[in-house]
């Protein structure tokens, strides 16, 4: 736990990149999102798990059978996991007093969790505790989710996604089930943009950490389903937010298992991370969540469509 959160929050410095010269912002997009909690049948089948490896831990390919199984069209709303709060009354980690971390930051000890933020030549981190952040207040900075209730919800520890899911009736995917259905059946890779370049995914234009010039309409977080569906009908399944599975990253000393986190995100740029791709993981602390991790669920005992 302790080496997770601090991994995190002092994350690899680069120098600031300047702004000059830079083109004017795109107009944002007026997408609103998806209001329904669409599930789409996912056929079972068999493909190549981590083909096309670009990092060492994507490897190696290997032949994988996934069986038949149902999954949320796009990611857990904000509006829906308020529904879920409401019905059960249930605290999220991120809204309760935090675990003493000796040698930690006084702000590190007040309930918060971790918000990304744009270097500056006197602080280059990337990530800060924000004292406050949580699924109503993704940023800690009072600007709260009003307006936001289709984008997808964040600051949501593994547990707290265990919880909604139960809730639900539903699952996790594993990271098969989640590979497996990102790809669709499809030959070729999805990739963030089509053949003439439009953006097919939120995820980050420009050089990283620096500065998001939001080609695809987007700076950050997007409402879900603004941009196509596979061909099974999920939305969202690269960029926007990275997603829970229910699969764990053991460490080799006596440290908590991680989980494995897929799909990437709007700050996966070209130049830094490049992880939204169906084969790309990442490993994550699984008591922490952040603004830009959220989830969708599968059910796996709801009978198959009829022919």
């Amino acid at each position: 736990m302790i080496r997770g959160w601090f991994v995190l929050l002092a994350c690899a410095l680069l120098a600031a990149c300047g702004e000059a010269g830079a083109p004017d912002a795109p107009s944002p997009s007026a997408c609103t999102g998806l209001a329904d909690d669409t599930m789409v049948w996912i056929p079972g089948g068999s493909f190549t798990m981590g083909e096309d490896p670009r990092y060492p831990e994507e490897g190696p390919p290997r032949r994988v059978t996934v069986k038949g199984f149902w999954m949320d069209a796009h990611e857990v709303t904000n509006a829906q996991f308020a529904a879920f709060v409401a019905a059960t009354g249930y605290v999220t980690v991120a809204e309760r007093e935090p675990p003493v971390l000796p040698g930690a930051p006084p702000e590190m000890a007040q309930p918060g969790s971790a918000v990304f933020r744009v270097p500056t030549p006197d602080d280059r981190t990337w990530w800060r505790w924000a004292v406050g952040a949580q699924w109503r207040d993704p940023e800690g900075d009072t600007a709260g989710i009003a307006g936001q209730e289709r984008a997808p919800v964040v600051q949501v520890a593994y547990e707290d996604a265990l919880a909604y899911a139960k809730w639900a009736g539903k699952a996790l995917p594993d990271e098969a089930q989640w590979e497996y259905a990102a790809r669709a059946g499809a030959a070729a890779l999805p990739e963030p943009v089509d053949g003439k370049g439009k953006a097919q995914a939120n995820y980050y234009q420009g050089v990283f950490p620096a500065r998001d010039l939001g080609t695809d309409g987007f700076t950050g977080r997007a409402p879900v389903g603004c941009f196509s569906a596979n061909a099974w009908g999920l939305h969202d399944m690269i960029g926007n937010v990275w997603e829970w599975t229910s699969t764990a990253q053991p460490h080799a000393d006596d440290t908590p298992m991680s989980g494995v986190i897929k799909g990437g995100s709007f700050l996966c740029a070209a130049n830094y991370c490049a992880r939204y791709r169906p084969a790309a993981r990442q490993f994550q602390e699984r008591g922490l969540g952040t603004d830009h991790i959220g989830f969708r669920l599968i059910d796996t005992r709801r009978p198959p469509p009829q022919d």
